[in-house]
């Protein structure tokens, strides 16, 4: 996909990588960058191309009304997501629900709605930010691993299930970024910027899977070993017993 003259549709627009995403996308020549965010009045990029947009990936009423009202989108980039930092078994299990909600139920929530769209417009092309906790867990993460895996697994199921309309769909792969929903994690973290960069780039050269840093190139090529050779060393880079 060249992004010259695309629409494009990016969930969670407000801050963080969403916000990157916008700010890339309209560098690179976009056409129209819808902004969505549960409150849209909380995004602040000026620029004639962008249409801020309420979207709250858990209210399914919301989803409709943004899809319906989006008509011209080819590229839906789904980034918006929460960390509860709850744990499986003994939180909150609204909390485990929540992200659950969000990542998955709410995602693709989101692609069924916007799936005639892109079909109307010759098929365009569907990128989910996933993460590197698709594939492992950590203390803290469960329920965020949980979700993120199985959004990462929908990603290759709707790849399959989209393919006859022509909608290209990609995975996006990373560790941290230095964003807000990362603040109290120590360990390192890439620049935000580098996700919508590496991200367009693989679109521009048919890439469905990105991996942006090399935290997540280690975790996946680690997956066809022993696992617990993985989580010896994933417990002595993060510093836990």
């Amino acid at each position: 996909m060249d992004i010259t003259a695309q629409t494009a549709l990016v969930t969670g627009a407000n801050r963080g990588i969403g916000r990157q995403f916008v700010l890339e996308l309209l560098e690179r020549g976009a056409r129209k960058v819808y902004a969505t965010a549960r409150r849209p009045e909380a995004i602040d990029l000026v620029d004639d191309r962008v249409v801020p947009l309420r979207l709250d990936l858990t209210d399914h009423a919301s989803v409709v009304a943004a899809a319906a009202t989006t008509h011209d989108v080819t590229l839906l980039v789904n980034n918006a997501g929460i960390a509860t930092g709850a744990s499986l078994v003994t939180g909150d299990l609204a909390e485990v629900r929540r992200e659950m909600d969000t990542h998955f139920w709410g995602t693709l929530d989101v692609i069924r709605e916007l799936a005639p769209v892109l079909a109307r417009n010759d098929g365009g092309a569907i990128v989910n930010v996933l993460s590197a906790l698709s594939w492992f867990a950590s203390p803290g993460t469960g329920s965020y691993a949980a979700a993120k895996a199985a959004e990462w697994n929908m990603t290759n199921a709707v790849r399959l299930e989209l393919a006859s309309q022509g909608t290209f769909v990609q995975g996006v792969l990373l560790g941290a970024a230095d964003t807000e929903i990362s603040a109290g994690y120590d360990g390192p973290k890439i620049d935000p910027r580098d996700v919508p960069r590496r991200s367009l780039d693989g679109l521009a050269d048919g890439s469905i899977e990105v991996i942006v840093d090399d935290w997540t190139a280690m975790v996946k090529a680690s997956l066809a070993g022993d696992p617990a050779e993985l989580y010896a060393r994933m417990a002595e880079l993060l510093g836990v017993s």
